[in-house]
């Protein structure tokens, strides 16, 4: 589905933090989808519309990111986007989910786990954040580009010209065939940004806030979640090395599973989705399992 049809549905939601929009498919038990820098919840397009015999999966719009409404005073850290989150939820009613996130997203699903360890049913982290890596050495000079003002002028180029955007300067080496990247999918991702000034200082703010920090501050709790956790991992990512997967494996105590999506890189949920949604199925029919013993 392109764009317009995914966020042709979409909902929204007053928080103390602002009005969240988030699209939603399926019944039964919430799984939340959370995405990372620069997108929205379109990335988790294919999971919506493949996951909802499984589960009733919703992806969020994080602050400054989509569609989601916030004031310009409002923090927007990922550490309040976690906050956000938990706020998302009971003004959903919902308490428990099976979390599942990706990039700086994964990092926020990461600090949410461990300030609200009991609203987590289950947990997936693929290729994010974690620990002193925030933000990943590659990314710093995308981040030293807003910290410069640069912002702005980056991302009208990327939607006037999209070869720039799958360019191994922007965002190509996040993708195995950026070539592939559809013109709709980066229009999607960055139209929202530019909708107006507010829009672009709000990112600017969010990309500025990235500190090691937040997650590093979160170890000792995160090492403490016995939620049924999976890594799963792209082989062939600049931003989160191998490594990391291995790190979060042995500090999440509650983790069943690792795996490897061999030459993979960061959005393998979007290119890769069959076989993605098939571990997710996996790793949903175990903690159910596990739950009903």
């Amino acid at each position: 589905m392109n764009g317009k049809e995914f966020f042709a549905g979409q909902r929204k939601v007053a928080t103390p933090l602002g009005r969240i929009h988030y699209v939603e498919r399926g019944e039964g038990p919430v799984a939340l989808f959370v995405h990372g820098v620069l997108l929205n919840g379109y990335l988790w397009r294919h999971q919506l519309a493949q996951l909802g015999d499984l589960r009733r999966c919703i992806a969020v719009d994080l602050m400054a990111h989509g569609n989601t409404e916030i004031s310009a005073s409002k923090d927007v850290s990922v550490t309040a986007n976690a906050h956000m989150l938990a706020q998302f939820l009971d003004a959903l009613k919902v308490d428990q989910v099976d979390l599942v996130g990706n990039d700086s997203g994964g990092g926020i699903c990461q600090i949410f786990a461990a300030l609200y360890p009991s609203r987590i049913r289950s947990l997936v982290l693929t290729n994010c954040d974690a620990h002193d890596n925030w933000p990943p050495e590659a990314f710093k000079p995308f981040v030293g580009m807003v910290a410069a003002g640069g912002l702005p002028q980056t991302l009208n180029a990327m939607l006037a010209d999209k070869s720039v955007y799958r360019s191994p300067q922007a965002l190509g080496p996040a993708y195995e065939r950026p070539e592939a990247v559809s013109d709709d999918t980066i229009e999607t991702y960055l139209e929202p940004h530019l909708r107006s000034p507010q829009r672009v200082h709000d990112l600017e703010r969010f990309v500025n806030a990235f500190d090691c920090r937040h997650t590093v501050e979160i170890e000792k709790p995160l090492r403490q979640l016995h939620a049924p956790t999976l890594i799963a991992w792209g082989t062939d990512d600049i931003y989160f090395d191998l490594k990391w997967s291995h790190w979060l494996e042995e500090a999440i105590p509650g983790t069943k599973q690792r795996i490897e999506f061999k030459g993979a890189r960061i959005f393998f949920p979007e290119e890769r989705a069959r076989e993605f949604n098939n571990a997710l199925r996996a790793h949903w029919d175990a903690t159910s399992q596990l739950r009903n013993r």
